[in-house]
């Protein structure tokens, strides 16, 4: 029997299909952080040298490639929110944790865009959203509990006014790249006892918060038609 033709060696396709896949990872990665999560895909595909039928076939949808790009932003959040909950001080923490989220989303358009838009359908999300509010919570508590913050406030309040200020940061980095550091101070000195004034309504809730974001973003961001055509048959 004649030895098995060395053309298409055993494993050959599925090493280069994880190729395929890794290439479109780090374009997607490269421009969602340059340009928001709008890019065309059709762009990426380019960009990573493949066609669009292997994009699709790796990333039937869009959200499908975010999820993947950017896995592991839960754990790096999780970890951001541990330090800052292991701090003695609970104002010191708190600002050390939205200092961390403002440096990051200041310098990733994608992440920003993935942090002020409300897209559930991108896996784990939720889950992420739901522990970083837990993680504000919790440092809200504390910091009342040592007077350290008015006790007039609720999660939602930071979270309602954070998010448009995240929201600003591509724009004004583009002035100067610490310029977040200033609005962000003077944002959180709002929050502190010392600051405190009566407040004439009561907060909003979080079903509130996600409307207006994805109003803000689809009043923000034009509707762009989709240019990757699916896989050929």
């Amino acid at each position: 029997m004649a030895p098995p033709s060395s053309a298409n060696p055993p494993g050959r396709l599925r090493r280069d299909a994880q190729r395929n896949r890794d290439l479109l990872l780090a374009a997607a990665r490269d421009m969602f952080s340059r340009h928001g999560l709008d890019v065309p895909l059709d762009q990426i595909a380019k960009e990573a040298g493949v066609g669009n039928a292997t994009l699709y076939r790796h990333f039937p949808t869009r959200e499908a490639l975010i999820g993947e790009v950017f896995a592991d932003a839960g754990a790096g959040l999780a970890a951001a929110g541990e330090e800052a909950l292991a701090a003695e001080d609970a104002w010191n923490g708190l600002e050390r944790y939205f200092g961390m989220i403002f440096e990051l989303v200041a310098a990733d358009r994608g992440i920003n865009d993935l942090v002020t838009q409300a897209i559930p359908v991108i896996p784990g999300m939720t889950e992420i959203s739901r522990q970083h509010a837990a993680t504000v919570g919790t440092l809200i508590a504390r910091a009342q509990e040592q007077g350290s913050m008015r006790r007039d406030v609720v999660t939602m309040d930071l979270l309602f006014l954070l998010g448009p200020l995240c929201r600003a940061l591509p724009a004004a980095t583009e002035l100067r790249s610490d310029l977040w550091r200033r609005y962000l101070a003077l944002l959180l000195d709002g929050f502190r006892t010392r600051a405190a004034h009566p407040l004439p309504v009561p907060p909003v809730g979080e079903e509130h918060l996600d409307r207006m974001f994805a109003d803000l973003w689809e009043a923000d961001v034009p509707e762009r038609p989709e240019t990757v055509e699916p896989p050929e048959a």
